[in-house]
């Protein structure tokens, strides 16, 4: 089974959307700019949607060819995984990844066919925006990652549900603006969500590519790498009321990850952190290294962050 690069591409637009958040979030905003009014509502709860469904995606890959034991395995160690990251971090959401993975995923595994599991998502996500959104979307869009891949819609569905999703988006979040009804404001995140992942799919080429997927392979070692710049950068992003320095410091971090990134990858089969954690989930070491220019096209398994 080979690397999906498409997938790849997406999770790392993620990564670079949720470090860009994250790093705002983090801040001390007693006065407001107006940069935060440009995050808060055209990036703010806009990425983790996608994660999260790329999460749904991956569950699925990984099942292909591996038991869900081992997938219960994987799981353990992304909860334990969290909560070292949750020493340093409280924003982290491994540990809801992992609880909400078992939870919600792997019962839904054993429902045959897309169509229930398309429903059951819609079930979940419509309760999770009800109850107030935040980390109870998670597991509906789980779902409804799971049910899309198990779907295909055909290609030429990407133009007209980008169009729809990003009119719909762009009326919720005006309507959100204007109310402050916290409901309409979790309901644009989704349908933003999808208006930029359909609408990145649509202009995505390979130079794009090349650029997003390096960070999408080692998701898992950007993330947790990039929250720990979060952190020992604080004070910096404290002493700036202007908030240009959240630009600054998520531009700096993403292009030296990818640098990173790609450096590493072209040595490695797997990230840090994503060799640590499949070695933990076999319960023994994997082989890494690229023996070879010939590795390099080797077909490899695609569970990505899960």
């Amino acid at each position: 089974m080979t690397r999906i690069r498409e997938l790849d591409a997406l999770r790392g637009f993620a990564v670079g959307g949720i470090m860009l958040v994250n790093t705002w979030q983090h801040t001390d905003k007693q006065l407001r700019v107006p940069l935060d009014w440009t995050i808060e509502t055209l990036f703010q709860s806009r990425f983790y949607p996608i994660f999260s469904m790329l999460f749904g995606i991956s569950f699925l890959l990984f099942l292909r060819g591996n038991s869900r034991w081992a997938l219960l395995s994987r799981l353990f160690w992304l909860f334990c995984l969290g909560k070292v990251q949750h020493a340093f971090y409280e924003g982290e959401v491994l540990t809801d990844y992992a609880f909400f993975g078992a939870l919600v995923l792997l019962p839904a595994s054993f429902l045959p066919g897309g169509l229930p599991v398309l429903l059951l998502g819609l079930v979940v996500t419509v309760w999770g925006l009800m109850v107030g959104g935040g980390v109870l979307l998670i597991p509906g869009l789980f779902l409804l990652g799971m049910a899309v891949w198990r779907l295909r819609p055909p290609r030429e569905l990407l133009l007209p549900g980008f169009a729809v999703a990003a009119l719909a988006t762009a009326l919720l979040t005006a309507a959100g603006r204007m109310t402050g009804d916290g409901l309409v404001y979790n309901l644009a995140a989704v349908t933003g969500a999808a208006a930029y992942s359909l609408g990145l799919l649509l202009v995505l080429r390979p130079r794009l590519s090349a650029v997003l997927e390096p960070l999408g392979k080692m998701a898992l070692t950007n993330y947790v790498t990039g929250t720990a710049v979060i952190v020992l950068a604080l004070p910096l992003l404290n002493a700036d009321p202007t908030r240009w320095s959240v630009l600054a410091l998520t531009a700096v971090t993403l292009v030296v990850q990818v640098l990173v990134s790609r450096w590493w990858l072209g040595r490695y089969r797997y990230g840090p952190l994503e060799w640590v954690w499949r070695c933990l989930t076999f319960f023994r070491p994997v082989p890494n290294r690229l023996e070879s220019n010939r590795d390099h096209h080797r077909p490899l398994p695609d569970p990505g962050l899960p």
